[in-house]
């Protein structure tokens, strides 16, 4: 028997409340969200594109009612959603529930944004067991599918935990990421300032030989496919985008459909222009993504974050593993692989799940202080 559980049904959208409700399930493709939360009426808008959904007043509650899914054999949520307010301590206690169990750990969670004052907004992105912030009443049509595509990263990445890592709890994953936030912050700040005057310059160069903005900003995928505005500086012609169709049989990763390869680049860029490809062959057009590195989007060592095209074809097998590493601005394929003319799709994204599988403080110190020597690219690519 669930205790203290809404139960909500999708068949005629009526809301009941039981002290002790028992539980029954349709099928194993039924889809189904457990909602952490006094209030199960802000739900209700999503059961339009759920089967069912159950809301649990607390988070010790809901830990009891996942642990009797479990032992009944009942279907287990398909994602959590966390509607309460902001108190670490429980969320840490909640996370290492969720973290000690195989089944458990792969359920994706999600904070309802309009249950999070801003300003814990930093303290969250520490604790490890949360996937993501979502204002809930007005992405219900899409929280199935992002739920499916975090678990399907989780279980890629559950698989290959090592004891070690198994044996870690949230608060002290917690304290590793605020370490690792802090350089994140100390490093790009310092950058910003003392790197101000050259921001200007190459600002300046830009504008000066073509139109358009001087900061390029494209959608790009980040750790557990979060999806942010990446900076760089722009280097192309202002409607490069728009060419990537008649101009993907020069595609080095070797297929003639843009949209089905990949990775899309070209050797000798038609569409980069003269400061472009200075500022790409120094890694000067990478700077604004500092930017990204002080919002929190990206880290300085980890992953380059993909444009969607690219994140979508990588979410049906194991290259989805490749998400669980934070974004970042330098990383393991920048400073082994970078300017290789033979580098292959299937080597970069094995660089990129190496690095997630593996990736520590000291792994990100040996990488900065191999980015130096990788800045200037053998090869215009």
């Amino acid at each position: 028997m669930i205790t203290g559980t809404t139960i909500l049904h999708s068949e005629n959208n009526v809301v009941h409340h039981d002290d002790e409700q028992s539980v029954s399930y349709s099928g194993s493709t039924e889809k189904t969200f457990l909602c952490v939360g006094e209030s199960a009426n802000k739900t209700i808008k999503c059961l339009s594109f759920f089967d069912n959904g159950y809301n649990a007043a607390s988070l010790s509650l809901a830990k009891e009612n996942l642990l009797f899914l479990k032992s009944a054999g009942h279907n287990l949520p398909d994602v959590i959603i966390i509607d309460v307010a902001f108190n670490k301590d429980r969320l840490l206690k909640f996370g290492d529930f969720l973290n000690s169990h195989t089944w458990s750990s792969i359920i994706p969670v999600i904070y309802n944004e309009t249950a999070l004052h801003k300003k814990y907004l930093p303290e969250l992105k520490l604790i490890n067991f949360v996937d993501d912030v979502v204002n809930i009443g007005d992405h219900c049509n899409e929280l199935y599918k992002k739920a499916s595509f975090l678990k399907k990263v989780k279980s890629h990445s559950v698989q290959k935990i090592t004891l070690s890592t198994s044996n870690t709890s949230s608060s002290e994953l917690s304290k590793i990421n605020y370490g690792k936030r802090i350089f994140d912050i100390l490093i790009a700040g310092s950058l910003l300032i003392a790197l101000s005057p050259l921001f200007l310059f190459i600002i300046v160069a830009i504008k000066l030989e073509s139109k358009g903005p001087a900061i390029y900003k494209s959608k790009r995928a980040g750790r557990g496919f979060k999806v942010f505005n990446f900076f760089k500086f722009r280097t192309m012609i202002a409607d490069a985008e728009n060419k990537v169709a008649e101009l993907s049989a020069l595609n080095l990763y070797g297929s003639n459909d843009a949209s089905a390869s990949t990775f899309f680049k070209i050797k000798d860029d038609p569409r980069v222009t003269k400061v472009g490809a200075f500022l790409r062959n120094t890694s000067l057009d990478e700077l604004p993504q500092l930017f990204n590195v002080l919002k929190g989007e990206m880290s300085i060592v980890g992953n380059r974050p993909l444009p969607l095209y690219e994140a979508s074809s990588l979410t049906t097998n194991e290259g989805a593993e490749r998400f669980m590493a934070p974004a970042g601005i330098t990383g393991l394929w920048q400073v082994t692989k970078r300017g290789r003319e033979d580098m292959s799709a299937a080597e970069r994204l094995g660089l990129d799940i190496d690095y997630a599988r593996n990736h520590s403080f000291a792994s990100d110190l040996r990488i900065l202080l191999s980015t130096p020597t990788a800045l200037f690219q053998k090869t215009n690519v």
